[in-house]
């Protein structure tokens, strides 16, 4: 297959591989990488059925990150999705009341995070060596209370990276705010900061942006990159657990196979449910994603009226991470 190319959400020409779209995080222009065509899986889903969740990942994302080997992609994969899941499976699929639930609670920190950040640091390394980076890289975080954990469980002690969380102070829940002061590790900073999730976000995407800190920073040996949900790293191992979920319920012979399922994500800076639209791109038969929200409903208002409306009271709720009100 032809290599496959990420470009910025500002700039179709600007093309780079997967490694280097992984090691910026974003875009020097402030857009996002996206693949310049989206690939479509090259197995079966009667092939798939039978697969590991180790094998499905890497069945889906050999067709994202054509520039890393069988052997590179392979060796994050399982050193990802080992015995940090509580379960063999990685992602079980619970039947409760005729609706099927995907459990992506299994991982270190209990969140759904881990699901894609127990293998970026391990993509973010190969991509460094790949791309002989001799620079320390700094992932730059901000979070509304899971991502920051996992973030920073899966990157302690990673050799040649550190990473800095920025969490709402009050904005988290006390448990999330003590998994991240309590995360051990020589590479690992978290700071609170007086506002929301989105005023973190937006710190971060302006550092980002900064040239003037980016040649600073390199001039002492350091880079900047994200281990949020703008970072295709992060994305991509996302779209894995739609494409397992399918081929679970036809092994389970819930659906036959080609039969259309709907897809349900509660949803705030609306990478996850992009995964999803990227598995159905790829193939897997989803008729409908519908896209959950709470209070901060800033997306089902877009979807609504056309108009995305940002300048809206911003509600702290029980469910932090849609608590968002500027999705990436």
């Amino acid at each position: 297959m032809m290599g496959l190319y990420y470009k910025s959400t500002r700039d179709s020409r600007l093309r780079v591989k997967a490694s280097e779209a992984i090691l910026k995080g974003l875009a020097p222009d402030g857009g996002l990488f996206v693949p310049d065509k989206l690939p479509v899986l090259d197995v079966s889903m009667e092939e798939l059925k039978d697969m590991s969740y180790q094998e499905t990942a890497y069945a889906v994302m050999k067709q994202f990150l054509t520039d890393f080997t069988e052997e590179e992609l392979k060796s994050c994969i399982s050193r990802a999705y080992d015995e940090k899941f509580d379960t063999e499976e990685i992602a079980p699929l619970a039947k409760v009341d005729g609706t099927y639930f995907l459990e992506l609670f299994h991982g270190a920190t209990i969140a759904l995070k881990d699901m894609a950040l127990s293998i970026l640091p391990h993509l973010m390394t190969t991509s460094a060596k790949k791309n002989h980076v001799e620079n320390e890289i700094v992932i730059l975080t901000a979070t509304s209370g899971d991502t920051g954990k996992a973030a920073l469980a899966g990157f302690a002690d990673a050799a040649g990276t550190r990473i800095i969380v920025f969490y709402p102070k009050n904005g988290v829940s006390k448990v999330q705010e003590l998994q991240m002061v309590t995360q051990t590790g020589s590479n690992v900073n978290v700071v609170a900061i007086h506002g929301n999730f989105d005023d973190a976000q937006s710190g971060v995407k302006a550092i980002f942006e900064d040239q003037e800190m980016a040649r600073e920073l390199e001039a002492k040996g350091y880079q900047f990159s994200s281990a949020n949900s703008i970072n295709i790293g992060r994305l991509i191992p996302q779209v894995v657990y739609y494409v397992y979920a399918y081929a679970k319920l036809l092994a389970n012979e819930e659906i036959t196979d080609g039969e259309e399922i709907n897809v349900v994500v509660p949803t705030g800076n609306f990478g996850n449910i992009l995964a999803a639209y990227y598995a159905r791109q790829m193939g897997v038969p989803i008729a409908k994603l519908i896209c959950a929200s709470n209070e901060n409903k800033v997306l089902f208002d877009f979807f609504e009226t056309g108009t995305y409306d940002k300048n809206r009271e911003f509600v702290l709720t029980s469910s932090p991470s849609m608590d968002i009100l500027i999705s990436s």
